[in-house]
């Protein structure tokens, strides 16, 4: 039996007892203290952006009776009716709705901003909130490219905003004792940490013609983007997989496993070098990003490997939809338990998971940065990372099989770099796609100059750290912080 079979026959034992482990053991995700402090220090917020995640925001906040919704702001005014609505059903008194951020953050009654935007505004919003003297809660990934991601980061140092970046995880207390467990050098020397996402996604049709809704003011929508024609046929959510205004599954979901192992392995920075290949297959529609896409992450002596499906997969195990797995000498740890090299469990990490809302809420009472379990410098080097990554790939070219297994081989990395990549090539083979006839795209092996952020000796890379912004939309220059 070679290493690498071994090696998956453990892990299978290991993820239905992970599982099962976490089933058993799961943690409410809010903060259970809602106890009223005196007036004078209610908090005042405002939620900017009212999809998906914006509701999600408003249901936490409306459980903490210290914290003020003063307004809900969407370029959608149907969208800021659900959410004023959704408030009212939580008893909360009624917001002001607007479409424009800029006059909430001209009201200087607000202390803080929810920032649930689309990826391509993240980032000026939480800059021009926290020039205006607010403190920001910022959803994942936390900006658009790595440029602006940095920016938020100088605004915050400059202005001593608290800033939180959207990685609700680093709030569970048992991944957390499972991380200080791996610092505390108990899982022995680990030198792979694995990023798993699958999720079905069907084709957004196109391309075609999208009519924006009459309820959309489509110049602060668009914002930094360009204000162009639309090919999708649904305006909102199907925004992810276009790169002028998304940044596809792996910015989307796959940000959260990546953190969590960044996390876990103690890592700083971008990494020497970064590789990925995928495709978008299955369908051909206005979507630009893959559906299927593998990073390597490449630290030197750690590996991170980022997997992500979109067509129709099995779980990565029957029992494991997917999340994170780290490879210690001492043993392996997935999701929140602790397994020996033999596959036995030997304990499921426990504590009791704080409201990641509640824990930015704390820090901006108390002024210390140091309180957030998300402070924004950790969003934005997790953020970085989907960036360059998708940089790879977009630099691309058409590649067979073997020139894939070619450029691995040459990484010199993690020896599940080739395993992965076997198991994507079966996958896509279920799924109907001949990789001989229909080529994955291979992007280059990019070097990294970590310090400053940037790629070695590579201007096409580099252009794509930053945009054009289309002003008054523009997120300062360095020299402008």
């Amino acid at each position: 039996m070679s290493h690498i079979t071994r090696r998956r026959f453990l892990e299978d034992s290991i993820l239905a007892t992970a599982a099962a482990a976490a089933a058993s053991s799961s943690l409410p995700a809010a903060a259970d203290d809602t106890s009223t402090p005196s007036a004078n220090s209610k908090i005042t917020a405002a939620i900017i952006g009212c999809g998906i995640r914006g509701k999600q925001h408003a249901r936490e906040l409306a459980r903490f009776a210290d914290c003020d919704i003063a307004y809900v702001c969407d370029p959608d005014t149907a969208r800021t009716a659900e959410v004023a609505a959704l408030l009212a059903e939580q008893k909360r008194p009624a917001p002001k709705a607007v479409q424009d951020m800029r006059a909430i953050l001209d009201d200087k009654s607000v202390d803080a901003v929810f920032i649930a935007t689309c990826n391509h505004w993240h980032a000026l919003a939480a800059i021009w909130a926290m020039q205006a003297g607010k403190d920001a809660y910022v959803e994942k990934p936390v900006s658009h490219n790595v440029d602006e991601g940095r920016r938020i980061v100088q605004v915050a140092r400059k202005t001593q905003r608290i800033c939180q970046g959207g990685t609700q995880n680093r709030s569970n207390a048992a991944l957390a004792a499972a991380v200080e467990y791996m610092r505390q050098g108990k899982l022995g020397e680990v030198k792979l940490a694995r990023s798993i996402v699958y999720g079905r996604r069907g084709s957004i049709g196109g391309p075609g013609t999208c009519d924006i809704p009459a309820s959309v003011d489509y110049n602060l929508w668009a914002g930094p983007a360009p204000k162009g024609p639309l090919s999708r046929s649904q305006f909102h959510y199907d925004w992810h997989w276009v790169w002028d205004t998304g940044n596809g599954e792996l910015g989307n979901n796959n940000i959260h496993s990546l953190d969590i192992c960044r996390w876990g392995l103690g890592l700083a920075g971008l990494g020497r070098r970064v590789l990925s290949y995928g495709g978008r297959f299955g369908y051909i529609d206005a979507g630009q990003t893959p559906n299927t896409q593998v990073c390597v992450f490449d630290f030197g002596d750690k590996t991170i490997v980022s997997e992500t499906r979109g067509l129709k997969t099995d779980p990565f195990h029957p029992n494991y939809k997917g999340g994170w797995i780290f490879f210690g000498t001492e043993g392996i740890i997935s999701g929140t338990s602790l397994f020996d090299l033999k596959g036995n469990l030997v304990r499921t990490f426990e504590g009791k998971t704080e409201s990641h809302f509640a824990n930015f809420l704390k820090a901006v009472r108390s002024r210390k940065r140091e309180d957030l379990n998300a402070e924004i410098i950790e969003g934005h080097q997790s953020t970085a990372l989907c960036h360059v990554g998708n940089i790879s790939w977009r630099l691309g070219r058409p590649a067979s099989t073997a020139d894939v297994r070619g450029q691995l081989t040459g990484l010199k990395v993690h020896d599940d770099v080739l395993e992965t990549f076997e198991r994507t090539a079966r996958h896509l083979g279920e799924n109907g796609v001949d990789l001989a006839q229909t080529k994955l795209t291979l992007g280059p092996v990019l070097e990294l100059d970590s310090e400053r952020e940037s790629f070695v000796k590579h201007p096409a890379a580099d252009a794509l750290l930053t945009r054009d912004y289309r002003k008054p939309f523009v997120v300062p220059a360095a020299s402008e912080v």
